[in-house]
């Protein structure tokens, strides 16, 4: 079974510059999630994608293979998924074609080798029941009385107000999860035909709540928390 894992990671980070590099505890945040890659018992093939020398270079050193981005592939509005149809273009060009595909994203390095395999074998085994996909998520728990604010401060319900359940019925009304970015896996000719990350019918892989890198306090918290791992 060949399975291609892809780390985009662009040089040109908006929110904290250089993100990618930014080292913690003398380690740049990619590497964590090249070795965590690298270390899957199930990922056969690891690939960082950058438009940027420097994170190449830092990647290639700590093990991966690195693929050079177009330069329109790495702007403030690109999306991840062309970055990874990318990836996968010109890997056929040279022969190469996986069974699956996952997405790393290099924002999570709290996300290790143990997470990444045990979220494969929570998707292989929902594909037994049709599912041909998995993202990582955490719960925020049940609710009957979800709404959200729009840009024009409109509410939109997220629910059937209508029918209002009791609380007593929560449960059995609906559960409320949110990507964590961590882990998205699917069929390679799945990701080929929506030209997406998730496919037509994902099942969520759903773990206490995952870091996903944004901010300087974010960091600290990574940074303390693999500190006291190591302890």
């Amino acid at each position: 079974m060949e399975i291609l894992s892809i780390i985009p990671a662009r040089g040109g980070s908006k929110g904290i510059k250089r993100k990618n590099l930014k080292p913690i505890l003398n380690k740049p945040l990619v590497a964590y999630t090249i070795e965590a890659s690298l270390k899957s018992k199930y990922i056969t093939k690891t690939i960082v994608s950058s438009e940027d020398d420097e994170i190449l270079e830092v990647s290639k050193k700590y093990g991966a293979e690195i693929l050079k981005r177009p330069q329109e592939l790495a702007q403030d509005t690109t999306k991840t998924a062309p970055v990874m149809l990318n990836v996968m273009e010109e890997l056929e060009k040279g022969g190469y074609k996986a069974d699956y595909v996952v997405l790393l994203q290099p924002t999570c390095p709290l996300r290790d080798e143990k997470y990444i395999d045990s979220a494969f074998e929570y998707y292989f085994e929902a594909q037994n029941k049709g599912y041909d996909s998995c993202f990582s998520a955490f719960s925020s728990g049940y609710t009957h009385a979800k709404w959200r604010i729009l840009h024009d401060n409109k509410l939109e319900a997220l629910y059937d107000f209508r029918i209002r359940p009791r609380r007593q019925e929560t449960e059995q009304h609906y559960k409320m999860i949110t990507e964590n970015g961590a882990f998205y896996a699917l069929e390679w000719e799945t990701m080929k035909k929506t030209k997406d990350f998730i496919g037509f019918n994902p099942i969520a892989y759903i773990t206490p709540r995952v870091i996903d890198i944004d901010t300087i306090e974010d960091f600290e918290k990574a940074e303390e928390i693999i500190k006291n791992r190591m302890k």
